[in-house]
């Protein structure tokens, strides 16, 4: 039994799923004019674990994310560089996929561009003013909060005060301060014709219009960042409730900030760390397990102890792996060890992995139980009596606790001419024949074959 924290109820529930054995999942994505930093990243490879788990009970995972690719932010570098928002937009785009692949995430269902949702976008709005939901007011379309019901509900705050909080404009074509723009009537940029004349939509249509696009009226699960939860997630749900009578998702996930020494990370701030660069210099793993040593719905601290520590920690868990893959290998042939586990030690351990990650997502205690079975790995490597069987069932639960985690190993195995190399080290020692033994170590060490 899966239990998580729903934001829009602010409690622990037990998961059940719309659909038998399905999860549809969808995490707001990045407004394209900038490359990802590792703020922006901590969703995406927290709710890559989540896909992964459920992927890993049996579950048909829908993950969907999606690109905003036109807005204010991108006009103005586009106008910066004199060349069109598209330039910017797929040039960053490119970019952030390229981040996905090297945090190793697995690919995403669908990844929508709004540019490629207007006509549906239009035609959602053009729904909501039928229905009363928002009005025409000057050269814009606005939503009409009043006529959402429970508008707010997810930040649990009256609308008074979410007025006086969010700083909002005085306007005087909105009924009410609060109300939100769908669609802005502008020629600067790129535009779209619509029955309010040229323009393009507002930012918090944009993602309840992919999600009833592509996954429909109602889904599972909807994820971002705690910096989501009002005014645009609240803006969704409102949306939502006038077309669908809905809250879009039967469970709403936010994930902590990532703080930098301190203090608030964020792009206006100028304190960002690029993501990309990041994971180029220490490698997915550690990358990984510093967004996932620390429970996702609290903020996370980066600091340069807790990037030495995850690299400490990602590479005693690939030494063990790749040690003792290799010693299966070489002592018994054995390449390939994906089995089913029966050992009742390992099962258990199973069984506490599971139970971690089921307990809202705890990846920290996840984490605590593969250091066990790391345990029992090193051990098995000095053991003189080891039973193949279980050695070969100590590794595929391994491999399985990992992969859930994203820090999975493409290729584990030596070629032929390695295992050759570490045979023949192998033999000149048992023979002291040091001069050879030496000869055949440096090769290893030139190769990095890890034995």
């Amino acid at each position: 039994m899966i239990k998580l924290y729903n934001s829009l109820i602010n409690k622990i529930e037990e998961f059940k799923p719309l659909k038998e054995n399905e999860l549809t999942m969808y995490v707001c994505g990045s407004t394209v004019y900038n490359d990802m930093h590792i703020g922006n990243s901590r969703p995406i490879v927290f709710f890559d674990c989540v896909a992964r788990f459920f992927k890993y009970l049996g579950y048909n995972v829908k993950f969907v994310s999606n690109f905003t690719d036109i807005d204010d932010k991108i006009i103005k570098k586009a106008q910066s560089e004199g060349v069109n928002e598209s330039t910017i937009s797929e040039r960053y785009i490119a970019s952030i996929l390229e981040t996905y692949k090297l945090l190793n995430c697995l690919p995403h269902y669908k990844n929508p561009k709004v540019t490629e949702n207007m006509d549906n976008i239009i035609s959602f709005i053009d729904e909501l003013v039928k229905k009363d939901g928002a009005y025409v007011s000057g050269d814009d379309v606005y939503f009409d909060i009043s006529k959402a019901e429970n508008y707010g509900i997810l930040s649990c705050q009256r609308v008074e005060d979410l007025i006086s909080g969010a700083r909002i404009e005085e306007n005087q074509n909105k009924k009410n301060p609060a109300d939100f723009t769908l669609w802005k009537k502008t020629i600067v940029g790129k535009n779209w014709d619509s029955p309010w004349g040229k323009g393009r939509p507002g930012w918090h249509t944009e993602c309840v219009v992919m999600i009833n696009n592509i996954l429909g009226p109602k889904i599972d699960i909807h994820g971002g960042g705690l910096d989501l939860k009002f005014p645009h997630h609240d803006n969704e749900i409102a949306q939502s409730t006038v077309i669908n009578h809905n809250y879009i998702a039967s469970y709403w996930m936010h994930n902590g900030r990532v703080d930098l020494n301190g203090e608030k990370m964020s792009k206006s701030l100028g304190n960002v760390i690029d993501a990309k660069g990041l994971v180029k210099e220490i490698g997915y793993g550690a990358y990984r397990l510093i967004l996932l040593m620390v429970p996702y719905r609290q903020p996370l601290n980066f600091r340069q102890e807790l990037l030495d520590q995850a690299k400490s920690d990602y590479e005693k868990i690939k030494k063990a792996k790749l040690t003792f893959a290799h010693k299966m290998q070489i002592d018994y042939g054995i390449k390939d060890y994906q089995i089913k586990i029966q050992n009742n030690e390992l099962l258990n351990l199973k069984d506490e992995f599971i139970k971690e990650m089921s307990n809202d997502f705890n990846t920290a205690n996840a984490i605590t139980v593969i250091y066990k079975v790391l345990k029992l790995i090193n051990t098995s490597y000095r053991s003189k009596e080891l039973d193949p069987e279980y050695a070969k069932e100590l590794l595929s639960l391994f491999d399985e606790m990992l992969w859930v985690l994203g820090i999975d190993f493409e290729n584990t195995l030596l070629s032929e001419e390695e295992v050759d190399i570490v045979n023949k080290w192998n033999e000149a020692r048992r023979n002291k024949d040091f001069e050879s033994a030496d000869k055949y170590r440096a090769i290893i060490n030139e190769k990095n074959i890890i034995i």
